[in-house]
This record gives structure tokens, C-alpha cells and sequence, in this order.
């Protein structure tokens, strides 16, 4: 009997402070009463802001509108699909273990998810650089009808009759109305809060910690073999190169091609950023490749040459960038140290 006792009372005490944790939780995501601006926080050493927060200032109130409907299945057409969907935070904001975005009536993409973080930094999105302003991103996935399928006038509608909604626009935009600049804009305010800066390696450029011998070569490496591409604090130079990966017959992506129609940019992707690499498998535009390893070895042996290949991978007289199994391994070890733990799993970001 007193061993039941037990049992009951700590269930009991497991319950109540998981009700506690829940209303902590709601308590802190309520909207203030009165707004404020929500701080943008990120090192010196960071490249300036490409937002222009004048047009729209992200507040207290706006990012927490803008991580709700980040997670709203009713921005879908059938209410199944929400930003976070394909987004995950664990995977920094990726889609781990798919190798292209699933959509609505499990609709198969063309294209892996990138990852969402600093995003506030960079001057073009998607995978092609068809969109210039993060207010505007949103607008891609929720109107593909291999994604959301929806449209605003339907999302907005939704929205309207959603009491939830009307007081968090209210609170973050002084009134209830709903529009779809409002609702691209809180969206675009909840992005921008999504700073990763607390990697090993920031904590290295910042004097708080060393890196291993194995981490220190790799830097030197990644440096002679892979910064021209993968340049600045960000690890990307925001270009659009060909790097010599075979044209995928199933999902028929000629990459910035599909913008400019300009053949010399047939095969081009945008260069991505590295921070937070770990955790963003698959990786290239199609999600091809399942491991760093693997990412590695198809720059060392698999690059196809071709006529817009980027000059880069065909310097003196090899196609591809010449790395040892050995170097491989210390330039990974590097890029390991641009995990940033906290941020995959920061409270404030989650659904």
C-alpha cells in the first residue's frame, strides 16, 4: 500500500510541475501590455544588418506574433502546414531527414529547406536569390502548391476568425486589423530574431576559448580550401556558382537559371552559410548528400567539369578541390565549431 502512496504522490508532483512549466511557458509568450522593441543582439565582428528595421521595427510583440504564425498549419491550404513543418530548430531550422520540402497531400519540393538564421545579414534568399527583402520570403512557401498552397486572401480569412490572432495584431501593430503585409512582416520580425552567435567558434574570435590542435588545423585548411566561397563571419559570400553537381532529371532545378533565364547561370546556387552545419543534413540545393563526409568527397572526386563551372574548382589542372582523407577530417572538425547548442534549443524560438 505505501509503495502505491508513493507511486501516486509522485505523479502528483510530476503533474503539478509540468501544469507549472506549461503556465510559465503561456505566461511568458502573452503579449506586453505595452510594446517594446525586441533587442537584435549579435558581435561586432558580424557584418552590418541588411533589415531595414525603419520599414519594420521587430518588436517584443511582433516576434511573438510572427514565432505564432511561424508555427500556423492555417496558413496552409488544408491547415496541415506550417512554416515550422519543414523549418524544424533542432536542425537549426531545417528539414532533417528529408532531402527536399514536403508539402501539402505530402507534395514533394524541388529544393532542400535552408536553414533560417541570420537572416537579417543577407542580401538575397532562396536557394536562387529571387527574393531581396525578408519582409517578402514568406510569400514563396505559403503560395507554392508544392509547399502551403494557399494564398493571403484565404490565410487572412483564417486568421480573421481566430480571436487568438486579432488580440496578438492588436497588441503588435496598435489595432485588429489583419493584412497581409501585417502578417508577412510579423513573420519577417521572427526571422530577424533568429541570431545564432554562440558557437565555439564565436567564443574563440571573442578570446573566451581555444580550439584543439585538430580544430586549429582545419581552420587553416577550410581557409586555403573553401573561404573564397564560404567567406566573412557568416561563411558565405552570398554568390551564385555552378559547382560542377549533375542536373537532378527528377526535380529539373537549373537553379538561378530559373530567374535570369540567362544560360551562363544554368546549375548556379547560392553559396550558403555554414553556422550550425552539424545539424543541417542533407546538404546542397536537392539534399543529396547525407553527411559532411559525403559533402567532402564530391568536392574532392565528383565535381563534373562543364562550361560555367566556377573557376575555382578547375585550378591547375584538377576539376575539384584536392583534399586527403586526413585533411577532410580536420577541415570537419573546424566546421564543428560552428554548432551553437544554445540556439537549437533557445525556449524563446520554439512552438
Amino acid at each position: 500500500m505505501s509503495i502505491m502512496i508513493n507511486i501516486l504522490l509522485r505523479l502528483i508532483v510530476a503533474l503539478v510541475g509540468l501544469l507549472s512549466i506549461t503556465a510559465c511557458s503561456d505566461e511568458l509568450m502573452q503579449p506586453l501590455e505595452k510594446d517594446e522593441a525586441y533587442p537584435l543582439q549579435f558581435p561586432s565582428y558580424f557584418p552590418e544588418m541588411s533589415f531595414d528595421s525603419t520599414e519594420n521595427p521587430v518588436t517584443k510583440n511582433g516576434v511573438e506574433l510572427g514565432r505564432k504564425l511561424f508555427y500556423e498549419g492555417k496558413l496552409s491550404r488544408n491547415n496541415t502546414i506550417s512554416c515550422g513543418f519543414c523549418h524544424i530548430q533542432e536542425n537549426a531550422f531545417t528539414h532533417h531527414g528529408h532531402n527536399v520540402s514536403h508539402g501539402v497531400d505530402d507534395r514533394i519540393g524541388i529544393r532542400n529547406a535552408p536553414p533560417i538564421q541570420n537572416m537579417i545579414f543577407l542580401k538575397r534568399y532562396m536557394w536562387d536569390g529571387v527574393i531581396h527583402n525578408l519582409n517578402e520570403q514568406p510569400i514563396i512557401p505559403i503560395t507554392d502548391e508544392n509547399e502551403m498552397d494557399s494564398s493571403m486572401p484565404e490565410a487572412i480569412e483564417k486568421l480573421k476568425a481566430d480571436q487568438k490572432y486579432r488580440k496578438l495584431f492588436a497588441a503588435a501593430y496598435g489595432d485588429e486589423n489583419i493584412t497581409g503585409e501585417r502578417v508577412l512582416k510579423a513573420l519577417s520580425q521572427f526571422m530577424a530574431s533568429l541570431i545564432s552567435a554562440g558557437s565555439k567558434y564565436d567564443r574563440f574570435r571573442q578570446g573566451r576559448e581555444s580550439l584543439t590542435s585538430q580544430e586549429t588545423n582545419g581552420m587553416a585548411l577550410f581557409q586555403q580550401k573553401c573561404a573564397s566561397c564560404h567567406s566573412g563571419e557568416l561563411f558565405t559570400d552570398e554568390s551564385f556558382r555552378n559547382t560542377g553537381m549533375y542536373y537532378h532529371p527528377q526535380f529539373k532545378d537549373p537553379g538561378r537559371y530559373r530567374v535570369t533565364l540567362d544560360q551562363n547561370d544554368w546549375m548556379k546556387f547560392r553559396v550558403p552559410g555554414l553556422r550550425n552545419i552539424e545539424y543541417t543534413a542533407p546538404y546542397m540545393h536537392d539534399g543529396r548528400f547525407y553527411t559532411l563526409d559525403a559533402v567532402l568527397n564530391f568536392y574532392s572526386d565528383g565535381v563534373e567539369d562543364n562550361p560555367n563551372l566556377d573557376p575555382q574548382l578547375k585550378q591547375n589542372g584538377h576539376t575539384g578541390i584536392a583534399m586527403n582523407t586526413q585533411e577532410k577530417q580536420l577541415i570537419i572538425a573546424f566546421l564543428k565549431t560552428l554548432s551553437d547548442k544554445n540556439f537549437i534549443s533557445n525556449p524563446q524560438f520554439a512552438e
